[in-house]
């Protein structure tokens, strides 16, 4: 059995769920998300917890099991408290700036590149340099980083670009002199 799919999930007090047809939905006080839950899988109401369950014991079952788990677990903590990803952008004259529904990276290119937030994204930018992406949905949160990480990813030699707050950079050696 899934070790993670057999851990019920704790509500908090101020999070409701509720279920209809395979739809979960769960609404919390940052907002409201849901999610299709697999045909084979089932969730129960057991003392302000939820389990989730199988209904058959196929490979298909047992493999949605504790991703059907998961997921509704991150939707429960992102309507809870929400997630969090940080960026940290590295080089001389290197930054970003919200403008408006975009924002706008000056990264050593010809232009400055413009990124156009998605809804349900909300991204702050302190000192320039230190770009935070915040929302509910823990899958999108992470997918706005890793696109604008993309636009200009840390090279290895000096460490300019965009990289995650903590990421280390495996750094390499210049050109020797030779003699």
């Amino acid at each position: 059995m899934s070790r993670i799919g057999k851990k019920p999930i704790t509500l908090p007090k101020n999070v409701k769920i509720s279920e209809s047809g395979g739809l979960v939905k769960v609404e919390g006080p940052k907002g409201i998300l849901s999610s299709q839950l697999p045909e084979s899988i089932s969730m129960i109401m057991v003392d302000g917890s939820i389990v989730i369950e199988r209904k058959n014991e196929e490979r298909l079952a047992r493999c949605y099991h504790g991703l059907a788990r998961t997921l509704i677990g991150n939707m429960v903590t992102g309507v809870s408290t929400g997630f969090e990803k940080g960026l940290e952008i590295s080089g001389v004259g290197y930054r970003a700036e919200v403008v408006g529904n975009s924002l706008k990276l000056i990264l050593g290119f010809s232009s400055p590149i413009q990124y156009n937030i998605p809804k349900g994204i909300d991204v702050k930018v302190e000192k320039q340099v230190n770009v935070n992406i915040s929302g509910i949905d823990k899958q999108l949160v992470g997918r706005v980083a890793a696109e604008i990480r993309a636009l200009k990813k840390p090279e290895p030699y000096k460490g300019k670009g965009i990289k995650y707050v903590g990421e280390h950079i495996r750094r390499k050696a210049g050109k020797s002199a030779g003699a």
